[in-house]
């Protein structure tokens, strides 16, 4: 029965992968779900962790271990099947690839095992056209110099959100010369109250970059730069060059990820006179806990209570919400002890956003 659930597992992901654009990955799954049956070197890799709950991302973790493999030349066959390494995948002739991955998780068994010791670091920055949108209409409500403050940071790539450009039809706000750029980043014109906000703040006044994580990335460091870039989806080239380029951005922004879970981190968070101070986060509350959830929760409402026009504060949140029985990525901005406002949806790895209010 763990062999099948652990199938099953990796099947699911096959279907996710499948609605997010990724068909290489998609088939790679489908293969990967048949070796876990048959008892293939899949299921050798996965002894363990057939049981593992969903949040863990099991197969997420198996593919970033075998794509670092590839990333770092130790499986030329495979690298010449990853877009990612200048290789070409073709769905019409997907046996060479599924061949080639398969062997390199039976030649590299120890380095594939450990990779599934890791939680997946994938500090998606498509998900910042969400997050920088709640930003501006806060600060539009309250033009005050921002300190920023991010739960679930992983390597902070995000905190440097500011310094990215986003551009849609008839819009574009951020650096023209930023090394990350969002095109298309809403579906059509951007909403009246985003170009609105964008109109009167042409730059931000960040004075604060703090984020916490459970395991942080180092962005500078090798060994976190492989890690980022072996948990973006080999086909999905896009994503890959917003990487690189936030990790460019990372060696001159300065940012602070502390190591810790995300209640005690807001618990050490305290308003300051003459600033807004924001805390947002994407996509990592199913991750957390109910219990400490409850902490988080409770730290919010203690910062928002203590909020004033002088020392403001927002919070600001991407993340999905059961709507008519399916799950919807979307943004949201509470103001103070206002009520929460929910302004846009977007697809989870936040382009091109969607919005919901005008």
């Amino acid at each position: 029965m763990s062999r099948e659930r652990a199938a099953v597992m990796v099947e699911h992901q096959a279907r996710g992968c499948a609605d997010l654009g990724s068909p290489l990955y998609a088939f790679l799954l489908e293969r990967v779900a048949e070796d876990v049956r048959a008892g293939g070197p899949c299921m050798e890799a996965l002894a363990g962790y057939e049981d593992a709950p969903g949040p863990d991302a099991v197969a997420l973790r198996l593919l970033g271990g075998v794509h670092a493999l590839a990333l770092t030349g130790r499986a030329p066959e495979l690298a010449a099947c990853y877009p990612s390494t200048g290789g070409v995948f073709d769905p019409e002739r997907p046996d060479a690839c599924w061949h080639a991955f398969r062997a390199a998780v039976a030649s590299a068994m120890e380095w594939v095992r450990d990779w599934l010791t890791r939680p997946p670091q994938t500090n998606e920055v498509g998900r910042a056209n969400l997050l920088i949108a709640g930003l501006l209409k806060a600060t539009h409500a309250g033009p005050l110099p921002v300190r920023l403050f991010e739960l679930g940071a992983s390597a902070g790539l995000n905190l440097r959100a500011d310094h990215f450009r986003y551009a849609c039809e008839g819009f574009a706000w951020g650096p023209a010369d930023s090394p990350v750029s969002l095109q298309d980043a809403w579906l059509g014109a951007p909403p009246a109250w985003l170009a609105e906000a964008a109109a009167g703040r042409p730059a931000l006044t960040v004075v604060e970059r703090r984020g916490c994580d459970l395991t942080p990335v180092d962005p500078l460091s090798p060994g976190g730069k492989l890690a980022l870039r072996a948990y973006v989806w080999p086909d999905q080239t896009a994503r890959a060059a917003r990487l690189d380029g936030a990790l460019r951005l990372a060696a001159r922004v300065p940012a602070e990820v502390d190591a810790v879970g995300a209640a005690d981190f807001l618990s050490g968070v305290r308003l300051e006179p003459g600033t807004l101070t924001v805390v947002w986060h994407s996509i990592m509350r199913q991750y957390v806990p109910a219990a400490e959830w409850a902490r988080v929760e409770g730290e919010l409402d203690r910062l928002a209570a203590a909020g004033t026009a002088e020392a403001a504060f927002a919070h600001v949140s991407f993340e999905p919400r059961r709507v008519g029985g399916r799950h919807r990525f979307r943004l949201a901005v509470r103001l103070g002890t206002g009520a929460e406002t929910v302004l846009a949806e977007a697809p989870p790895h936040g382009l091109p956003a969607r919005t919901l209010t005008s």
